[in-house]
């Protein structure tokens, strides 16, 4: 005990700190892979993409078109940059008033699938151009041409006429895991083959309706969009998209396309030259804990139909304005962005069951599912005009008879227009004139004077959910009158 406690006091009278590492024999060690093989092996399959698009240029009288004067003169005296048009610069032919040039339209990435040419890519990258340039690492340029790209999904598929090209075998993205090590290759601001790394920060990251993204904290700069996310073993577990940023530029977190994903949307490019997705017709709106609560689901979850397309597939089906979808062809719908994904995997003309949640209970439904390029919604405007009186009722509003024909736009069997507002849940919760309350709690308002008479019997300590129509949404207000 003696000798380790004077061992103790000569590490601290070096006059610094010493730390002494102590690690189980059972602890793994975790080193830092070497990438430069996988680097050597993938490299040869990706590709930089640069589109350009035709644009109409005029003749300049001096200097150069769209650069100021004293800019030019900044950049020929200081960097000896030839600028047409001013003194001691080389006369140059000048392009022709009016004439469609081809200009550069932007830069990307891309990585080959197959051997014969096929190359997945982003969708934003491809999108607009009239020409699109493919460089390969041995510096071969080739025209491509696009099969097919898919704006929601912002996948992209292009060909290339070459034979006998290297290309990336495809992982499998449901078993990636959090924390695992991940690289990407592109030409962030046109930088050719750039290799960056990190590791998975997050799964299934809810960025938009069609795509559950991976989420990494590998460097993604401009450039590299299109670009494969790479595993240790060199397989594609997804396609570099986007970053989240306030500046423009990389700040530790991006965001990949699952490869299972992309390559889903890339057989129907191949195929069709476009994504075939169902629909049902519904609008939807965020589940919060306070509105399921106040409509008895207990914890959040499910699908909230803010608006139900008037003779879409859903309203076809009986699915009504408020309701909670909870599955989908037995496909549990734990929130609202769950559903898109399901019904846009669901063949068109296929008959599907929905479970909603109306009232306090379940309800059983059948709808038959379209194509997203059968039909639209439809937007409607109401006429949010109202005059004002009547007296205001524990909720904080006035209301009034709704009239035939904002029945008929709004698409609803009955309710009450909100006509003034006061101190109340309602005014605080931000529902305004013109607005119309179609059902508090499990009743639906046929009339002013049924209204007031129910909200007259609610408890003033329980919340209640209250049901307002504006425009083509339907709110969810839990409130609890005063």
């Amino acid at each position: 005990m003696k000798k380790y406690f004077i061992a103790l006091l000569t590490i601290f009278s070096l006059g610094q700190f010493a730390f002494i590492p102590f690690a189980s024999a059972q602890t793994p060690r975790v080193s830092i892979p070497d990438f430069a093989d996988l680097v050597e092996r993938a490299s040869p399959a990706v590709v930089n993409i640069r589109t350009t698009e035709k644009v109409m240029v005029q003749q300049s009288q001096g200097g150069i078109p769209g650069m100021p004067e004293d800019q030019a003169e900044f950049f020929r005296r200081f960097f000896g940059v030839p600028i047409p048009g001013l003194p001691g610069t080389p006369k140059q032919a000048q392009p022709n008033s009016g004439k469609p040039q081809e200009a550069d339209r932007g830069v990307g990435s891309g990585f080959i699938i197959d051997s014969n040419g096929l190359i997945l890519t982003n969708a934003h990258v491809v999108e607009g151009a009239n020409t699109i340039y493919v460089t390969l690492t041995d510096k071969r340029e080739y025209k491509a041409k696009l099969l097919g790209m898919d704006k929601r999904t912002d996948v992209a598929v292009v060909k290339i006429d070459a034979r006998d090209l290297p290309r990336l075998p495809l992982g499998d993205s449901s078993r990636v895991r959090v924390g695992e090590w991940v690289l990407a290759i592109g030409s962030p601001f046109g930088l050719e083959n750039t290799v960056t790394a990190g590791i998975v920060s997050a799964k299934s990251r809810d960025t938009g309706d069609y795509l559950p993204f991976i989420q990494t904290d590998v460097a993604v700069n401009p450039g590299n969009s299109g670009g494969p996310l790479l595993n240790t073993a060199g397989q594609v577990i997804g396609i570099n998209s986007q970053i989240f940023s306030r500046s423009g530029g990389y700040m530790g977190i991006s965001f990949a396309i699952p490869i299972d994903e992309a390559m889903r949307v890339a057989d129907q490019l191949r195929t069709n030259g476009r994504m075939t997705r169902g629909r049902i017709g519904v609008a939807l709106g965020e589940m919060t804990k306070e509105i399921a609560e106040s409509l008895g689901l207990g914890k959040p979850r499910g699908a909230y139909v803010r608006n139900v397309e008037p003779g879409g597939p859903a309203a076809a089906g009986g699915v009504e304005s408020g309701d909670v979808i909870l599955s989908f062809n037995g496909r549990d719908i734990a929130k609202s962005t769950d559903l898109p994904r399901a019904v846009g995997d669901t063949k068109p003309g296929t008959s599907a069951s929905l479970q909603v949640w109306r009232k306090g209970a379940t309800k059983d439904l059948m709808v038959t599912v379209a194509d997203t390029e059968s039909g639209q919604a439809v937007a409607k405007k109401s006429d949010s005009s109202g005059s004002s009186g009547g007296n205001v009722n524990s909720l904080g509003v006035a209301v009034s008879e709704l009239s035939d024909s904002k029945r008929r736009d709004l698409n609803i069997r009955g309710g009450v227009e909100v006509t003034a507002l006061g101190e109340g849940p309602l005014g605080r919760a931000g529902v305004r004139p013109g607005d119309v309350i179609i059902r508090v709690a499990d009743t639906d308002i046929s009339g002013v004077k049924q209204f007031e008479g129910l909200v007259k019997g609610l408890e003033a300590n329980k919340t209640v959910p209250v049901f307002v129509r504006r425009a083509d949404s339907t709110m969810v207000i839990p409130v609890r009158p005063k």
